[in-house]
């Protein structure tokens, strides 16, 4: 297999014994921007306009805030973005505050006795349904979480192009434990995404094969885990179980920084 740029971070996660190979590059990724967002970015324009912008998810501010290395940083670039976020609201906040001062103010008692106005159905261009939609965007927003995204995708994009044209990742795809369950998604989605219907068929046929056979197996170790607390078995192999329990839940949910 011929390597290049772009495909070595995927096959070199894909060489490692574990039970997610895009887990991996996962949390390579998430550390490499952590560590870009502590440092380089705050020199550069571009990005502090996205942070301004975007702010960061509640996990990606425990991730910068707990590494205790550039606590300036963080709090110069969560400055700027909360000054930019408090503008909007203070603004919608006016609108709202000037439009019930002047139902308030209005003739329309009955509307006032009945309680109309606190049920009556905002239209998209209320400032009650703004204040609702930016309240959301904040929420869903992240610098972070969007740049994994987009790399995420362009793996995917590797991943299908190797398993399609290369015989070698083929066979090293098909020797992997499976994935967990937020990268099998991922993966099936790509695989309509960037496959032909025949290959894409095939795809999902070898993958679920191999998921099954997976997820078979290591419910078995849970299992034995929890059968290793019976007083009977203490003296009984561990076997693969030691470690079950947070490779199962990575398995469930993606990759965990599990302690």
């Amino acid at each position: 297999m011929k390597e290049k740029i772009y495909t070595i971070p995927v096959t070199e996660a894909f060489g490692q014994d574990c039970e997610c190979p895009l887990c991996l590059l996962h949390s390579k990724l998430e550390n490499d921007y952590t560590d870009y967002y502590l440092g380089p970015a705050l020199m550069e324009p571009d990005s502090r306009i996205d942070t301004n912008k975007k702010g960061f998810c509640r996990r990606h501010f425990e991730l910068l805030y707990n590494r205790q290395e550039n606590r300036l940083g963080l709090a110069l670039e969560t400055h700027t973005h909360l000054n930019e976020k408090l503008s909007q609201i203070k603004e919608i906040s006016r609108d709202i505050i000037k439009a019930t001062n002047i139902r308030r103010n209005s003739d329309s008692v009955l509307s006032s006795l009945t309680g109309r106005f606190g049920k009556e159905k905002k239209s998209a261009s209320s400032p009650h349904t703004k204040l609702l939609k930016l309240l959301i965007d904040m929420e869903n927003s992240c610098t972070i979480c969007g740049r994994l995204e987009h790399t995420m995708d362009r793996y995917l994009d590797v991943i299908m192009y190797l398993w399609s044209k290369e015989a070698d990742f083929r066979k090293l795809f098909s020797e992997k434990k499976g994935f967990c369950l937020v990268h099998l998604r991922m993966l099936i989605e790509a695989s309509q995404k960037y496959l032909k219907a025949a290959e894409s068929e095939r795809f999902l046929s070898q993958l679920m094969e191999q998921q099954i056979e997976n997820l078979d197996r290591i419910e078995k170790e849970l299992d034995w885990f929890t059968k290793k607390f019976d007083y009977r078995n203490n003296d009984a192999p561990w076997g693969n179980s030691k470690d079950a329990l947070p490779r199962s839940i990575q398995k469930l949910k993606g990759y965990s920084d599990l302690k």
